[in-house]
């Protein structure tokens, strides 16, 4: 046995607390777009799907960034590309405050808000799974539950802003607010306990051999040659595509019906509380039970719920939607990253992870224009929901066919999804 040295205080609580800060102000601010949405339609009378593409693009730019942030941060750690990425991000947002024709709402919201939180998951959660093992599942559901929590408050925020004075402003606002706490909570970040001198969990002993396994695993090369790698990427696929269809046009949809926009923003802020439960619950869930089952459990919701949008034309119906949604939704962002560990190890679970956020990113990017261009023709969402139930479906079928890799080194725990 060798004893660690390590002081009393666990550095990873830090890289907790910071993680799920980041998340909550990049992912709260992001995900208000969808308040913005009828305020750019009516001063500039572009379309749904034009609107709806600069979100895509984004998404789509994101999780090609991600492929490489993942590799990045497996070499160099993560805080100085969350700099970087808070500072795009920021800047992004005060642009569009700028805002006059479509290609800067492009320039701006696509490209440099995509650039900007396109380290965000992939950074922090894989960071977070080489800080803790035991609890995985759990602390991943902890630092997602910043997001819940931006997505609960900064709907709301945006919301007041704009009523209070207009978009531009608001945009500026959020900036700013990006700026100030982003960039500086991200120099609390690093990479793994051994640049703290600890190991993972807080453990003060440990054996050579268990030390040594924390970084065990596939490389990316092996991880890309099974069959499990291709369908946690279409899992995710389908993931994504409910989840941003969702965050940006609920609002729009909820404004058709009659509802207030302060209402209709109630809606997305309440799948910000409901997605916080859903992330500790299920990430405990997957700790305990398997990351596969708790998934599964997260899709029989979201196919459920989903089936309930298609009649909800009431207020109480669109909170009902969005508290069992929220939960489902934050369930999915809690399990998939200590499932791509369980899987193929935290060898290389950057770059893992990065092209599955990318294949996430994929049907981010395609579903909100998707869902946009049918309103557009049909003055109607309800065949847009039906098509993300269909996918939800076959999300679900997906998950039930993952299995453990053959490759003993594909995971540093004993736990296996059954």
């Amino acid at each position: 046995m060798i004893r660690d040295k390590k002081p009393r205080f666990f550095y990873g609580y830090v890289i907790l607390v910071a993680s799920l800060g980041i998340q909550g102000i990049i992912w709260g601010i992001f995900n208000s777009f969808g308040v913005f949405f009828m305020p750019l339609q009516a001063e500039f009378g572009w379309s749904r799907a034009m609107i709806s593409a600069a979100v895509s693009f984004s998404m789509l730019l994101h999780g090609l960034v991600a492929i490489i942030m993942g590799g990045l941060n497996d070499r160099f750690g993560p805080k100085l590309i969350m700099a970087i990425c808070g500072l795009f991000f920021g800047l992004g947002h005060l642009l569009m405050s700028q805002l006059n024709a479509a290609w800067q709402l492009y320039l701006f919201f696509s490209v440099l808000v995509g650039i900007g939180i396109s380290a965000t998951d992939v950074v922090l959660l894989s960071t977070i799974a080489r800080w803790f093992v035991k609890k995985r599942g759990l602390m991943s559901g902890i630092v997602k539950a910043g997001t819940g929590m931006g997505l609960m408050i900064m709907p709301l925020v945006a919301s007041k802003l704009i009523s209070a004075s207009s978009w531009r402003t608001s945009y500026i606002i959020l900036g700013i607010l990006a700026l100030v706490f982003a960039i500086p909570i991200a120099q609390l970040l690093r990479r793994d306990p051994g640049q703290m001198g600890q190991l993972p969990d807080g453990e003060k002993e440990v054996t050579i051999s268990s030390l040594d396994s924390v970084e065990r695993g596939l490389s990316l090369g092996q991880a890309i040659h099974t069959k499990q790698f291709w369908i946690i990427c279409g899992v995710y696929f389908t993931i994504c595509s409910c989840v941003q269809t969702i965050l940006v046009h609920i609002v729009p949809y909820a404004t058709d019906l009659g509802i207030s926009a302060t209402n209709a923003a109630s809606i997305l802020s309440t799948i910000g509380g409901a997605s916080i439960a859903g992330r500790l619950v299920m990430g405990s869930a997957g700790d305990s039970v398997g990351n596969k089952r708790a998934m599964l459990v997260c899709f029989l919701i979201l196919v459920a719920i989903l089936c309930w949008l298609q009649w909800a034309k009431e207020l109480w119906m669109l909170y009902l939607f969005a508290v069992a949604y929220g939960f489902s939704h934050g369930g999915f962002f809690a399990l998939i990253s200590p499932m791509a560990a369980e899987l193929f190890g935290t060898r290389s679970h950057g770059a893992i992870f990065g092209i599955v956020i990318f294949s996430g990113t994929i049907g981010s990017a395609i579903s909100p224009i998707l869902a946009g261009h049918i309103f557009d023709i049909t003055y109607s969402y309800w065949l847009a929901f039906l098509t993300l139930t269909a996918l939800s479906i076959i999300g679900l079928i997906l998950t039930i066919l993952i299995r453990p890799t053959n490759d003993k080194g594909g995971g540093n725990d004993s736990r296996r999804s059954t």
